[in-house]
């Protein structure tokens, strides 16, 4: 079970009071080789910049395996459940997309990541419908520039 359903919910307007303001920072999550090499075998990207660690030490900038970027933005949904409330009467939310999503630095094998979660934008679309925007941060550990930024747009139902 998520960790996000095990906290109290609150409000719908304790939520909306948010807007503008950082909701948390997840924990770290370590993206070791293993990790890297289940997630190529998932979307059949294999590209030795990710999965060779001898031939990336050779032939990258980057001294050895890297992430897929993919892998390191569907962290976020975990990172999100440690840190975003849920709200009173929700009954599913779902992932609408994002605004913006860019990858900024690569993210080695054996790096931890965690996310800065502001909320940007909370408003009903129906009364039974919220709409969250969501600004993520996505920070390597020990690194100045992030590995990714996104605006993360998601639909929030109600009963």
């Amino acid at each position: 079970m998520n960790e996000v359903w095990k906290k109290p919910p609150i409000s719908l307007e304790a939520y909306q009071q948010m807007v503008g303001h950082e909701v948390g920072v997840s924990s770290w999550h370590l993206i070791d080789q293993k990790r890297i090499d289940v997630y190529a075998d998932v979307i059949e990207d294999h590209q030795f910049i990710h999965v060779d660690p001898e031939r990336a030490k050779r032939e990258t900038a980057f001294g050895t395996t890297v992430a897929h970027g993919f892998l390191t933005m569907s962290l976020m949904s975990i990172m999100s459940y440690e840190v975003m409330p849920v709200i009173q009467g929700t009954t599913m939310g779902i992932n609408y997309g994002f605004d913006k999503l860019r990858f900024i630095s690569p993210v080695r094998s054996g790096s931890r990541v965690r996310g800065r979660f502001r909320l940007a934008e909370a408003k009903l679309r129906k009364p039974t419908e919220l709409l969250s925007c969501t600004n993520v941060s996505v920070e390597i550990e020990g690194e100045e520039k992030p590995a990714l930024v996104a605006d993360w747009i998601g639909l929030i139902y109600f009963a």
